[in-house]
């Protein structure tokens, strides 16, 4: 478990990864403001922003859509057009791109980190268009810095409100156990369960509890192989749920639903297992699976997209990284809605206490996935 107390632990090294992200971060912006354009500027005639999604499509209820609502609200304010293109499979990566340069895109976005290689590559043949990515740092080399100049980072620390998650999923449960399982085993996806695992660790720790972790132990865990819902998705859940979970988190965009579809059938045989949702406040995008929801890991993919190509729309672009964490708002959990009557009284104010102590540097959450500067 990677969890540091400063109070107990102070001037570990452990710390220094996490604070220089929350030093470099940039500060999310509210929904109405934006620091590269004034609201209701209008962007050069010729300007043109594109989006690629990757396989899961914009209406996956997640960071896809998210990613584009961003895009749309963008330019909506700069009275432009955008041009979408979603990606059928992996395989579309690359030509999609191709497609948006032909079309005389000056600011692509491209949305996950599968679509990092196609980027970087696109990026290279083209340093007149502008590039930005989600959930990648296009960093291929590893050396701490954007592979181009032409490049923009837009990335979250979603390992610590996933850890917000993990605390309250621990609270929540009745039978000591909670799971977790992701599409492919990627940085973007294995970041939000090394948060909850820490944050279950956590509670136990603090409470002398021994709540059980399945589905991820921050090496080895249970992964889909993709990010569609289907078979292989509502089997995982339904493995999970084989093992005692009474919460679940299914980390990669649609295969939520193929989990709350094993979740309904075992709650009608009696049990009461909740959902967590992930990327957008899936209560409110997904009303389908509301009343399952415990609640949901955030990041904010529209507010930072929508920062982005407004501030290349004004001729503010660098490639620095765009860094979502609770600081800035940028990642954050969502409310227990119509469970807020089920959950411990005081854990809402437990869980504030918690992400402030994140926040000024008490306690310091880890991954190996999470973004470094």
């Amino acid at each position: 478990m990677r969890i540091t107390s400063r109070k107990a632990f102070a001037g570990l090294a452990t710390l220094g990864a996490s604070a220089l992200v929350l030093a470099g971060c940039a500060a999310a912006p509210e929904e109405s403001e934006n620091p590269s354009a004034e609201p209701g500027a209008e962007a050069p005639s010729d300007f043109v922003p594109c989006m690629v999604s990757d396989a899961g499509g914009f209406d996956d209820n997640s960071f896809n859509e998210l990613g584009l609502t961003g895009l749309e609200r963008a330019s909506e304010e700069l009275g432009v057009t955008p041009i979408t293109v979603e990606s059928a499979d992996e395989s579309a990566y690359a030509p999609n791109i191709t497609n948006l340069v032909d079309q005389g895109c000056n600011l692509i976005v491209t949305v996950g980190f599968l679509l990092a290689e196609a980027t970087i590559e696109a990026a290279n043949e083209n340093p007149d268009i502008n590039f930005a990515i989600i959930d990648d740092q296009l960093d291929a080399d590893q050396d701490g810095a954007p592979d181009v100049e032409n490049g923009k980072p837009i990335v979250f620390d979603t390992a610590q409100a996933a850890f917000l998650a993990g605390y309250a999923a621990a609270s929540y449960s009745e039978t000591g156990v909670v799971g977790t399982f992701g599409g492919i085993q990627i940085p973007p996806v294995t970041i939000f369960m090394d948060g909850f695992y820490d944050g279950v660790q956590y509670y136990n720790e603090e409470t002398g509890e021994n709540v059980e972790v399945v589905g991820w132990d921050k090496e080895t865990g249970s992964f889909t192989g993709g990010f569609a819902a289907g078979t292989e998705a509502r089997q995982a859940a339904q493995t999970l749920i084989d093992q005692n979970a009474d919460v679940i988190l299914p980390v990669g965009g649609p295969i939520y639903t193929s989990a709350a579809e094993a979740i309904r059938d075992a709650n009608e045989g009696g049990a009461n297992i909740a959902l967590i949702g992930v990327d957008a406040d899936v209560y409110e995008t997904d009303p389908s699976v509301a009343d399952l929801l415990l609640t949901s890991i955030r990041k904010q993919v529209d507010a930072g997209v929508e920062e982005v190509v407004l501030g290349a729309a004004g001729g503010e672009f660098d490639n620095s990284l765009f860094v979502g964490t609770l600081e800035n708002e940028g990642v954050g959990l969502a409310p227990f809605h119509d469970f807020e009557d089920k959950v411990d009284p005081e854990l809402q104010g437990k869980l504030d206490e918690l992400r402030q102590m994140i926040i000024d540097g008490e306690i310091t959450v880890e991954s190996p996935s999470s973004p470094q500067q």
